[in-house]
């Protein structure tokens, strides 16, 4: 059952307070990981190897190694790899202060104006799927600022891990909140689709340890998916608590009209 069940919810819920500043906060912190798609052009603009570099070839983690050099069977030069595991870091902060910052109440309705939040044993679920999207948000968040401090050629296995944990939490969280919001907004579906995509491709890349003709096209079905869905997932937010701080201001606006006259 969702949280928009509008003839039980308006009579017995409430109204969570959507237009804090801590919510407008968060929704921007999630959109803040657009900012990946401009450090990584910028240092594949800056690539030094023998060859230029590919997205469909070259690995995303490439772009941030520390050193030039050969590195399991790819020649690796990137000038530029303090930016890109800057922007690493950045992304997972984003995530992070996103999931901290948007309250399980809000994320139940923020994809669609003047729905209540219902409460007691049946209303259970939503609460829960809230909770779920926070916690894998967090640990996507973490596991991307894990591969920004430590790039490839530093240390793999954590490197790896971190990598595993963005991939795989951030396509869950996706897909839970689309699930969340089906009856909220048609972008739901986008939700549930950047889910699928980068869950399907990371199960792929598994399976096949990556022995694809374009390992790099596969890695970015794995993780532009979630940066692209998370960034939506910000802006239905950050557009609902715009929405009810421009009501309040209406609403303070035309009460001084009244006291004045």
């Amino acid at each position: 059952m969702t949280a928009a069940t509008p003839a039980t919810s308006f009579r017995a819920g409430f109204l969570p307070d959507v237009g804090t500043s801590r919510q407008y906060i968060g929704a921007w912190a999630k959109l803040s990981v657009l900012q990946y798609f401009v450090a990584e052009s910028a240092v594949i603009g800056a690539w030094s190897g023998p060859a230029p570099y590919d997205r469909r070839f070259g690995y995303i983690s490439d772009l941030g190694a520390l050193h030039c050099g050969v590195y399991e069977n790819r020649t690796v030069c990137s000038p530029l790899h303090a930016v890109m595991n800057a922007s690493f870091v950045i992304q997972g902060l984003g995530m992070l202060i996103g999931a901290i910052l948007l309250s399980s109440a809000v994320l139940c309705i923020a994809a669609r104006p003047g729905v209540r939040l219902a409460v007691g044993p049946g209303y259970r679920s939503p609460w829960f799927s809230a909770l779920a999207t926070r916690v894998l948000t967090f640990a996507a968040g973490t596991g991307t600022i894990i591969v920004g401090l430590v790039p490839e050629d530093r240390g793999l296995i954590w490197h790896f891990v971190g990598a595993v944990m963005y991939f795989a939490s951030g396509a869950m969280a996706l897909l839970v909140l689309g699930r969340l919001w089906l009856t909220q907004t048609p972008l739901s579906w986008f939700l549930l689709a950047c889910g699928t995509v980068s869950l399907g491709a990371l199960i792929t890349g598994g399976v096949t340890h990556m022995k694809v003709p374009e390992p790099g096209t596969l890695e970015r079905f794995m993780g532009y998916p979630i940066t692209v869905g998370l960034a939506t997932a910000g802006l239905v937010i950050a557009q609902r608590v715009h929405q009810e701080r421009r009501a309040r201001k209406a609403a303070r606006v035309r009460a001084a009209q009244g006291a004045a006259g």
